[in-house]
């Protein structure tokens, strides 16, 4: 059986390989995967997700730069994904942003719970508003309630 570290790594390849299956025969079947931009539970739903990233980013790139090694499980590393916005990415609200050819340097950190060589809860961890930002979007005040 391979070990945790070279599983979590062999992830990390497939992500920056663009390779869904790849990436989902390292997850289990009914793995859960945590992110700022949801939950997703099942290979199909966190095919989905990366999906969407990889649409919307097709350089998308994540450099490790820092491994937990010390750490069984969860597995942490720090990384540092960049990419350009050339395809349309999927907005919290639904609406698409159409490609604004905005590049991307998004800082983040992840744990890996490994069991029996397979991938069972993900969670990654980046700052939403510092991505929708850098994409040129930004906060809208709602209207004051009426009193």
């Amino acid at each position: 059986m391979a070990d945790k570290w070279e599983i979590k790594r062999r992830l990390a390849d497939a992500i920056n390989d663009h390779d869904v299956p790849r990436m989902l025969d390292l997850f289990t079947e009914n793995a859960v995967f945590v992110s700022p931009v949801g939950l997703a539970e099942g290979r199909e739903q966190i095919a989905w997700i990366f999906e969407q990233f990889f649409k919307g980013f097709p350089d998308l790139h994540l450099t490790v730069w820092y491994e937990a090694t010390g750490t069984d499980n969860p597995l942490v590393v720090e990384w540092t994904g960049t990419g350009t916005q050339t395809g349309p990415f999927l907005l919290p609200d639904g609406r698409e942003l159409e490609p604004t050819g905005r590049r991307i340097t998004l800082r983040g950190t992840c744990a890996s719970f490994i069991e029996n060589g397979r991938v069972v809860t993900h969670r990654e961890y980046f700052d939403q508003l510092e991505l929708y930002t850098q994409l040129g979007l930004h906060l809208a005040k709602d209207d004051p309630a009426s009193a």
